[in-house]
């Protein structure tokens, strides 16, 4: 499975009576996908993850905004609750065969847990948790990009040496380079409307691959 990509949000307070008024400022956030906007899943989980959901609601024949997930949640506000939705964001993907960028469909997920889940999980994960799903589409693959490239390992797979024979044309590295800091742009402005709509006090940028996702991403917005 690729590496995953993630936002985790902490809140100066996150008494039970705010949990959902946070969860819908950063849902309120969201910036879903031109062709399919809307939350499209919500589930809630009582006391921690090895139990069975409490509800589990599918709302891809009927997709809502912020506020409907709220009004559907409402009956399960507990400080021992965890919240999941699922919706869709736009980024673009750099088509190795083609040599050309193309805007996709790509998965996101949004969790709220309250404090009383599962031993308290925020502590380690945040009040607040953003899935903002691949890691390489914000970093690349096989560390090509940013002002200190650092690709070392031989290619793991017919299809990555395929990949590296393209990005070894500069023009090529160059589209992916500019395709990469979209979508890096895209995830630092969404970042910077969370820190606008909800009470943060601290908030970290991580992801399962890089050891510090954040100065990574950063490298790569440095490359001109």
């Amino acid at each position: 499975m690729s590496n995953q990509s993630y936002l985790s949000v902490w809140c100066p307070e996150f008494p039970e009576e705010k949990i959902l008024e946070r969860f819908g400022a950063l849902l309120g956030t969201v910036p879903f996908s031109a062709s399919r906007p809307g939350f499209t899943q919500l589930t809630v989980r009582a006391v921690d993850a090895a139990q069975f959901p409490i509800l589990e609601q599918d709302l891809r024949m009927m997709p809502l905004d912020a506020e409907g997930i709220i009004e559907l949640a409402r009956d399960h506000l507990h400080s021992d609750c965890s919240y999941e939705v699922h919706c869709h964001w736009d980024l673009a993907v750099f088509d190795g065969a083609t040599g050309k960028s193309k805007v996709e469909l790509q998965s996101l997920e949004v969790f709220c847990h309250g404090e009383d889940y599962d031993d308290g999980f925020w502590r380690d994960n945040g009040h607040l948790e953003i899935n903002f799903g691949f890691e390489h589409l914000f970093t690349g693959h096989a560390g090509l990009l940013g002002l200190h490239p650092h690709s070392t390992t031989p290619p793991q797979s017919i299809e990555e040496a395929r990949f590296l024979e393209v990005m070894a044309w500069p023009e090529n590295l160059e589209k992916y380079q500019q395709q990469t800091r979209e979508n890096i742009r895209k995830l630092l402005d969404w970042v910077r409307r969370i820190e606008q709509a909800v009470p943060v006090e601290k908030l970290r940028l991580w992801s399962e691959g890089e050891e510090n996702f954040e100065a990574r991403i950063e490298d790569i917005l440095a490359a001109h």
